[in-house]
């Protein structure tokens, strides 16, 4: 299939009539950076801590999604935390860059337990240029306005139950169901994106298999409105409290292999290839996705051993 042709027809599910927009956007490494979809998260590692992470998707496919995210959480004192969220996706002609604020308050239910409740408020910018498509009939008036800075708010909440050895959360990151056109100089047009509400479980559970070696296996399962069940599964190995190797699941989606260094204290770097198990592999080189977390400690606080989510 003609790469051009390929984003074409991405494009079109995208923005023809009453179709709905990629929603949130997907990460093989959610397990850094779950602040993106659950607020409750924010100073779940008592420490200040930001995660950097690109994801390129369908790679050597002219168009296909890529995404930028930066986030950082901490906590203000024993109870509450805060977080930040800013990112940028781009899918063909369509970019929406997204910033969010993260409230987080946590309660232990005993020694070690801990419930957080998190609430989240945001904005989204949409826009999206018609002129990078190959428009057959220059004349639809579909395609006769460019959408541009479209404006949308965005409220989520969350919660999360964490000890040291697991945590399970659930959340839904933006219950503000939206509707974006432009209808300002046509009033025929009927281009049209849905931003719906999805729903995010999420878990995982660290086996200390050894002195040196633990084990996580983590789950995330996300549901939308119109749209298929995603579910992630996850496994990974923690060597030396340094390396961490593993593989992922897709449903009926992707297999992924991931790779993870902790250069220091501050540092962890990471990587993921995914390999697509759809149809669509015949006309991509899979996505990759690398990220770089850096936190903050102070001498009295700093981590014995790394925390594994």
């Amino acid at each position: 299939m003609n790469k051009n042709i390929f984003l074409l027809i991405i494009s079109m599910v995208l923005v023809v009539p009453f179709s709905n927009a990629q929603q949130d956007a997907q990460f093989t490494q959610y397990m850094y950076n779950p602040l993106s979809f659950n607020p409750a998260y924010a100073g779940s590692r008592d420490v200040l801590s930001a995660v950097l992470i690109h994801r390129s998707q369908w790679l050597g496919v002219q168009g296909a999604p890529t995404t930028q995210h930066l986030s950082g959480h901490s906590p203000i004192n024993e109870t509450m935390s805060v977080g930040l969220n800013i990112m940028r996706d781009e899918v063909g002609p369509m970019q929406e860059n997204t910033i969010q604020a993260s409230y987080s308050y946590g309660i232990f239910l005993n020694r070690s337990l801990r419930l957080n409740f998190g609430l989240q408020l945001g904005a989204n910018l949409l826009d999206v240029d018609f002129n990078k498509l190959s428009i057959r009939d220059p004349n639809d008036p579909n395609f006769a306005e460019n959408i541009d800075k479209k404006f949308s708010p965005q409220f989520g909440l969350g919660a999360m139950l964490y000890d040291e050895n697991y945590y399970v959360g659930i959340s839904v990151p933006n219950l503000v169901e939206t509707e974006h056109f432009d209808q300002s100089n046509n009033s025929n047009s009927k281009t049209l994106v849905k931003e719906k509400a999805s729903f995010y479980l999420t878990g995982g559970y660290v086996w200390q298999v050894s002195p040196n070696l633990k084990f996580k296996p983590t789950l995330l399962s996300k549901i939308t409105t119109g749209s298929p069940l995603q579910i992630d599964i996850s496994t990974n190995f923690l060597l030396y409290d340094k390396f961490t190797l593993g593989a992922a699941y897709r449903w009926d989606s992707a297999i992924s292999a991931l790779a993870a260094f902790q250069i220091s204290d501050s540092w962890l770097i990471g990587v993921a290839y995914d390999m697509e198990t759809t149809s669509y592999s015949a006309y991509n080189n899979g996505s990759l996705e690398a990220f770089l977390r850096f936190e903050l400690f102070k001498k009295y606080n700093k981590m014995l051993t790394p925390r594994f989510f």
